[in-house]
């Protein structure tokens, strides 16, 4: 039996409705009741239930795979909790099968006619008992509902095990299962579980600088409409400066942010004909480095470093690796349909990491953002996040939610909206209204992150016309952030004493966890990496 008709079980309501000499009335809208008449001795004659093929599920202890040897693998470990679930379900159904039982006892000490022939302390002494055994079938029920918690939690904990066959590589000696058996009791429950195997994610201490080869990727680093003719925009990547401004073609491009004469900051000067001068002796650099002119002295072979610029729908791309950038740039446009209404950047103290494990889990909404997106939102009772076997991006369970991790720092997310402002529990696809949203994490430095952020939806446009409503969203942009800062500023700083972000992830972690280990990957030079087509 499945675990939705085990929850339909425990959550039938119970009401009490007393019989007559001619039939039963019927029960409230909503409730259960007791079907019995009164025969001719007063006593109760039983009457079908309409409810009895609930009950008539068949005891699954003796189909349980039994397997040789003390440990199993993790299919078979699956295997092994699907009939665990089975078995909560049925037992679930016997303790509610019981209070039904003692509901109808109650109704025959109750009935008019039957009291006729019991006297007053009779009646007591019988209701008192029925109450005390009542009472004992609803502890009975609180314990079949913490059972069948346990086992899907368990059952979760394995489907991510089975899927990541990364994972399953890693820890092959770890993801040997002790056996439950159907009777397990909690405490032999809490030794399972410290028996599963835990994800070898280790993310603690001082980050680390940055491995040469997360440089490799093209970075979106500033929105098109921020970079005027005649303005630049400084930014730090990788804890190197750079500043963007655009030639005399109107092309963009980013140079070092140093002077080579004195090393003056260059942003702090102006752009001059499509060169950037210094402030300090007025020396110009075109886009692609070379200084082009020195005032008041003679002109040198002088150059500045450059990195490969482009730009692409609306945003300026850099390529700050060493190995020669990739030919086509990646499309973060939002789906047909949407229209961009805000372009937000901020610069945020936490490294990027940090940040795109925020980013990349919703489950935190509603108890972080309870002010703002999430208010009101209620709190389910297991949050998956579902995912292809091999891939990066799925879908919120029950959120109508899409998202995705695109290497090397951005994530999208597709939000369906019922109606603005609040989430009807829907897929994205039966929603009418949609918000799309792209952040990117650009890693300044260890312990700073330029965010570019990107909102996009498919109705309203009359909201891109409304005088100041860049403000608005901005505003609204960094109160939710502002709702997680507080928090990943908490966990950096424990990080950086010694503290593991990543000490015991779950099953909405799964995308997280799925970044964790392509970076890993990465970082460590593997041929081939993680949840992805490309070498």
């Amino acid at each position: 039996m499945s675990a939705i008709a085990t929850a339909a079980a425990l959550s039938l309501p119970i009401s009490f409705s007393r019989s007559t000499k001619f039939g039963n009335k019927r029960c409230a809208r909503g409730g259960f009741g007791v079907f019995a008449i009164i025969g001719e001795e007063g006593g109760l004659v039983e009457r079908k239930n309409p409810w009895t093929t609930l009950f008539d599920v068949e005891d699954p202890r003796s189909k349980v795979p039994h397997y040789k040897g003390k440990f199993v693998d993790v299919h078979q470990a699956l295997e092994v909790a699907r009939y665990d679930i089975q078995y909560c379900d049925w037992k679930a159904r016997q303790d509610v099968l019981t209070i039904m039982l003692l509901h109808e006892k109650v109704v025959e000490v109750l009935n008019p006619l039957a009291r006729e022939f019991k006297s007053i302390g009779t009646l007591k002494k019988e209701l008192a008992e029925l109450q005390e055994e009542l009472a004992q079938a609803h502890n009975q029920v609180h314990i079949s509902e913490a059972r069948i918690s346990t086992a899907l939690d368990k059952l979760a904990f394995m489907e991510i095990l089975v899927n990541d066959k990364k994972l399953q590589d890693r820890n092959t000696t770890e993801s040997d299962l002790l056996l439950p058996t159907p009777s397990t009791s909690p405490n032999s429950l809490d030794t399972v579980n410290r028996r599963l195997p835990k994800k070898s994610l280790n993310v603690s201490g001082p980050v680390q600088a940055y491995h040469a080869r997360l440089r490799n990727f093209w970075y979106p680093v500033a929105f098109s409409a921020d970079l005027k003719d005649d303005t630049m925009v400084p930014i730090d990547c990788f804890e190197e400066p750079w500043v963007l401004f655009r030639g005399k073609d109107g092309k963009p491009g980013c140079v070092q942010n140093t002077c080579a004469h004195r090393a003056c900051p260059l942003h702090l000067g102006s752009v001059n004909e499509g060169r950037i001068q210094c402030p300090y002796h007025g020396w110009e650099y075109a886009t692609d480095g070379k200084c082009e002119k020195m005032p008041s002295t003679k002109l040198l072979n002088v150059k500045i470093r450059a990195l490969p610029c482009f730009e692409q729908e609306g945003m300026i791309w850099i390529w700050p690796g060493d190995d020669p950038p990739t030919a086509d740039l990646p499309s973060l446009l939002p789906p047909s349909g949407f229209q961009i209404h805000a372009e937000i950047v901020m610069e945020l103290p936490v490294e990027h990491g940090l940040l795109l494990d925020n980013l990349l889990d919703l489950a935190h909404a509603p108890f972080t953002h309870t002010s703002t997106f999430a208010k009101g939102w209620s709190v389910p009772s297991l949050v998956k996040f579902l995912t292809p076997t091999s891939g990066l991006q799925g879908y919120w369970d029950p959120y109508p939610i899409d998202m995705e991790f695109r290497p090397p720092c951005m994530v999208l997310s597709t939000i369906g909206i019922s109606k603005p402002g609040k989430l009807e529990g829907q897929t994205t696809k039966e929603c009418t209204t949609h918000l799309h949203q792209l952040h990117v994490c650009l890693p300044s430095s260890r312990n700073k992150t330029r965010l570019l952020y990107r909102m996009s939806l498919d109705f309203a446009p009359i909201l891109r016309h409304v005088p100041f409503m860049q403000h608005l969203w901005r505003h609204f942009a960094e109160k939710v952030l502002n709702e997680d800062l507080r928090l990943v500023l908490g966990q950096q700083e424990r990080m950086l004493n010694g503290a593991n972000v990543w000490n015991w992830p779950v099953s909405y972690d799964k995308l997280g966890v799925r970044y964790r280990l392509w970076r890993d990957s990465l970082e460590r030079g593997s041929k081939r990496l993680p949840f992805s087509e490309s070498p």
